[in-house]
C-alpha cells in the first residue's frame, strides 16, 4: 500500500489499487469507537450517455437509472433486504446517489466484520426481476412527487434549470415519473455491468483499523471480477450563457426561499486543469463567498440589521465532470433586495480590491474548519470518497489553502463571479 501522511492533520491514507481496479483507501483512527465504511461507483445521474468498454456503438438510457439501480440494490434473492439485515445485526446503513456518484455504506462500534459479510455481498450480487422493478416504480414515483412538494429542493433545481440549458445536471436525480417508466431489468444489468465493475469504484474504511489486516479482511470478501476498461461518458455541449436571469415558483412556504446561482466553466482536468488548481480554485472561491456573504461581512450584517434575512446562507461551489457552479441559498422576505445587494456588493469588491487583513482572517477560519473535519469518521470517509471521484486528495486541501493569496483570489473573483452568468431562484408563496 501507498502511505500518504499529513503532518498538519496528523493523518495518514492507505490507499492500495487492486487487481481487479478497485481502489481501497484506509484511514486509520487510533482509539476511535466509530466505524465507518463507504463503497462507492463512480456513477451517478448525469451518466446517462455511455459506451461500454468493449463496445463501439452508444448506449443511451432513461434519467434516474443510477438511482433507481441504488434502491434496487438492497434486494436479495432470497427474499431479505439487505437493508433490514444490516439493522438487525445492529449497525446503521445507507445509501445516496448524486448527480456523479453513488455511494453505499454502514457504521457501528460493534459487529463491523458480521456486517461486512452482508454489506459485501449485496453490492456484488444484484437481483433484478421484471416484477420487483415493477413494485419499485411505484416506490420511486412517490418520492418523485415528494420532490415535486419539497420548497427546498425545488429553488435549487430551479436554479440549475435557469443555469443549464443541456448538461444533465439540470435534471432531478430521480428521474421523472416518465423516464423511470421506461426502466426494466435488462437497463438496470447492463448500467450495473458496466459501472459497478471494481475499476470504477473505491472503497474508504476510517476507524481503529490495521490497515493491512482490514484490506485482507476487504479482498477475501471480494468477487473475482476482472477490471473492463474506461467507460466513455457522452454529455452534451453546454453553452457557455444561461437561460434565464431569474426564475419563480409559488408554493406552500412560511417565509420566500431563494437560490443566487452563478455559472461557472467545467474544472474537468481533461481540460488542462491540474489537480493543485482545481484544489486553490475551490478554496479561492470559499474565501470570496464569506468575504461578499459570510456572517462577518457588512452585506450580511446590513440584510440582518434590516430583518431582509435572519440567517446566514448555505455557500457552495459544486462541481465535477463538465459542470461548474456556485449556489448561495437562504431564506428572506425579500429574496429580490438580497440578490440586488450580492450584485452592488460583488462590483465594489472588483472595484476596491480584496481587503487583505479580513482575507487572511477568513482563509485562516477555513483552514480550522477544514482541520475540523478530521474529528468525525463520517466526515473523512464521505469526503475522501467524493473528491477521489474528482481525482482529488482531500489532503490537497490543507496543503494548498496557505498558497491562496489575495491577488490569486482577485484573478478568481473576476473569472468566476460574472454578472452575466448569475441567476435568481424564488420559491415563494
Amino acid at each position: 500500500m501507498q502511505v500518504i501522511e499529513n503532518l498538519k492533520v496528523k493523518e495518514k491514507l492507505y490507499i492500495e489499487k487492486l487487481e481487479n481496479g478497485l481502489t481501497v483507501m484506509i484511514i486509520p483512527k487510533k482509539g476511535m469507537k466509530k466505524k465507518y465504511i463507504i463503497w462507492g461507483t463512480n456513477y451517478g445521474s448525469n451518466d446517462s450517455s455511455f459506451i461500454v468498454p468493449g463496445e463501439t456503438e452508444v448506449t443511451v438510457v432513461p434519467d434516474g437509472v443510477a438511482h433507481f439501480l441504488e434502491h434496487k440494490m438492497f434486494e436479495q434473492e432470497n427474499g431479505r433486504n439487505s437493508l433490514d439485515v444490516l439493522t438487525e445485526i445492529g449497525v446503521s446503513a445507507n445509501a445516496y446517489t448524486t448527480n456523479d456518484h453513488t455511494a453505499y455504506l454502514y457504521e457501528c462500534t460493534e459487529h463491523f466484520y458480521e456486517a461486512l459479510d452482508e454489506f459485501m455481498d449485496y453490492v456484488q450480487h444484484p437481483y433484478f426481476t421484471d416484477e420487483n422493478v415493477e413494485k419499485e416504480k411505484g416506490i420511486i414515483g412517490q418520492e418523485i412527487m415528494m420532490y415535486d412538494d419539497y420548497p427546498d429542493w425545488k429553488v435549487y433545481l430551479n436554479a440549475l434549470q435557469a443555469m443549464y440549458h443541456d448538461f444533465p445536471i439540470r435534471l432531478d436525480t430521480v428521474g421523472t415519473i416518465e423516464t423511470i417508466s421506461k426502466i426494466d431489468k435488462d437497463i438496470l444489468y447492463k448500467c450495473y455491468n458496466t459501472f459497478y465493475n471494481p475499476s470504477n469504484m473505491a472503497m474508504v474504511i476510517c476507524g481503529d483499523f490495521e490497515p493491512d489486516s482490514i484490506l485482507q479482511e476487504i479482498k477475501k470478501r471480494l468477487n473475482n471480477i476482472k477490471s473492463n476498461g474506461e467507460i466513455k461518458r457522452i454529455y452534451p455541449e453546454e453553452k457557455e450563457e444561461i437561460v434565464k436571469e431569474k426564475v419563480t415558483q409559488n408554493m406552500e412556504v412560511s417565509r420566500p426561499l431563494y437560490t443566487i446561482g452563478i455559472k461557472d466553466k467545467p474544472v474537468d482536468t481533461c481540460q488542462g486543469n491540474s489537480k493543485e488548481e482545481i484544489v486553490k480554485k475551490h478554496i479561492a472561491v470559499e474565501i470570496l463567498l464569506h468575504l461578499l456573504m459570510g456572517e462577518s461581512s457588512n452585506l450580511y450584517k446590513t440584510l440582518y440589521d434590516k430583518g431582509t434575512i435572519s440567517a446566514s446562507p448555505s455557500m457552495d461551489y459544486e462541481f465535477s465532470r463538465g459542470y461548474a457552479h456556485i449556489l448561495i441559498s437562504g431564506q428572506s422576505n425579500n429574496p429580490e433586495e438580497v440578490y440586488q445587494a450580492f450584485k452592488k456588493q460583488l462590483k465594489e469588491m472588483k472595484e476596491k480590491g480584496i481587503n487583505e487583513k479580513d482575507f487572511n482572517r477568513i482563509r485562516k477560519t477555513l483552514y480550522g474548519d477544514y482541520i475540523k473535519e478530521y474529528n468525525d469518521v463520517t466526515d473523512i470517509a464521505r469526503m475522501f470518497l467524493a473528491d477521489y471521484f474528482k481525482g482529488i486528495n482531500s489532503f490537497d486541501y490543507i496543503e494548498q489553502i496557505m498558497t491562496v493569496n489575495v491577488e490569486y483570489a482577485q484573478q478568481i473573483l473576476k473569472e468566476v463571479f460574472n454578472e452575466n452568468k448569475m441567476v435568481l431562484s424564488i420559491v415563494s408563496l
